[in-house]
């Protein structure tokens, strides 16, 4: 006999997907989940409770074998049958209850003392595996030893009570105890796995969102002053640049939109594209080295928004007259003639190194005498 001999299962096994498995209000029984059917070990739990509930034959023996009246024999086959039905019942439908269960299977054990007497310590090991397994947390760590140090009563009845029943009831419900204390730990686990997962989610829509924004909105800028700049000396240039920004904008939207959906996947070809026109319209030159079939498949999508980024910095910050991208096989770089790195390092930058050393790769920022390169090598 094992730890989970009464409680009917694999009680260690981890819960199908879409099973939630519930341990403060109702033991460690899994059941409907919010968005996924009902497992297995919800709907059939109470039928491997059933099987343990042979053992209790035992008692019924005992009943059968003893000197009382036919009404307090009629009275104790009851009560086990009442103890039998709550187990079962506290295993599936009333599992919520699982306390007032406990209460209720302890007093129909008591019931049975006066026919069984000291051998009513039989049914034991199905409270205190019931207990573990079953009751709600804080209360289970006092109500299992109690039911554990019960069959200690044994010592004031006769001196034929068999001797082997403490080496079947304790590690019993020590193995339940261990199942439930492994449960706990593992939905403490899940809980905080799901916490990380959520705070990883939010990092990753916020770089996503600063980057999105960060580039749409600084290009509007641009073409705005441009725009600004052209009405009196080119109408015609600057009504393009001002559809230009219509169409930005709702692009912009369009990726903020995508991007907090968790839909948008940057594209390399569409950014080494894009960046040079960008750039034109602040008045910087562009020169592009290498192919993008140079570049690595795997890491186009990350080297897509380092890349964005890259192009928003230089155009806020650089005060540069040219650019120099540089498309490799074990990564990229963009240098500008700028000013150089000043400053304490921004949240699109941090953005940046986190995407790179989350794919496994460096990121460098170094003076390039004069401006910025912004390095970026992959495995």
């Amino acid at each position: 006999m094992d730890g989970d001999l009464l409680a009917g299962g694999d009680l260690g096994r981890t819960p199908e997907p879409g099973a939630r498995v519930s341990v403060g209000q109702s033991g460690i029984t899994g059941s409907r989940g919010p968005d996924g059917p009902e497992s297995p070990w919800a709907r059939w739990g109470w039928a491997m409770a059933v099987v343990w509930l042979g053992f209790l034959f035992f008692p019924l023996l005992g009943v059968w074998q003893s000197d009382a009246t036919a009404a307090a024999k009629v009275a104790s086959y009851a009560a086990i049958a009442a103890f039998a039905a709550l187990y079962v019942l506290g295993f599936s439908v009333w599992e919520r209850h699982a306390l007032a269960v406990l209460g209720a299977m302890a007093a129909c054990m008591v019931a049975t003392v006066p026919v069984l007497g000291i051998d009513a310590l039989g049914m034991t090991p199905y409270v205190g595996a019931f207990s573990a397994l079953q009751v709600p947390a804080p209360t289970w760590k006092w109500t299992t030893p109690v039911a554990a140090a019960i069959p200690v009563l044994s010592v004031f009845g006769t001196d034929d009570f068999p001797a082997f029943f403490f080496i079947l009831v304790w590690p019993i419900v020590g193995g339940c105890t261990i199942v439930r204390v492994l449960t706990d730990a593992e939905k403490r686990a899940s809980v905080t796995r799901g916490s990380l997962a959520l705070v990883a989610e939010r990092e990753r829509v916020a770089r996503d969102v600063h980057d999105v924004l960060g580039h749409s909105l600084t290009a509007l800028s641009v073409k705005a002053e441009l725009a600004a700049r052209l009405i009196d000396l080119d109408p015609e240039r600057a009504k393009a640049e001002l559809v230009s920004i219509q169409e930005t904008a709702r692009q912009a939207l369009a990726e903020v939109r995508s991007t907090v959906g968790g839909l948008r996947a940057a594209n390399l070809d569409a950014e080494v594209t894009a960046a040079p026109l960008v750039l034109a319209d602040a008045g910087i030159g562009t020169r592009v080295v290498g192919e993008l079939a140079d570049t690595d498949p795997r890491h186009r999508a990350l080297l897509a928004w380092v890349l964005r980024e890259s192009v928003t910095n230089v155009v806020r910050h650089s005060g540069a007259r040219s650019v120099v991208i540089e498309l490799g096989a074990h990564g990229m770089s963009v240098t500008d003639d700028g000013t150089g790195p000043t400053g304490t390092e921004g949240n699109g930058l941090r953005g940046m190194r986190e995407r790179v050393q989350g794919a496994g790769g460096t990121l460098t920022v170094t003076p390039a005498s004069p401006g910025t390169r912004v390095e970026v090598g992959l495995p």
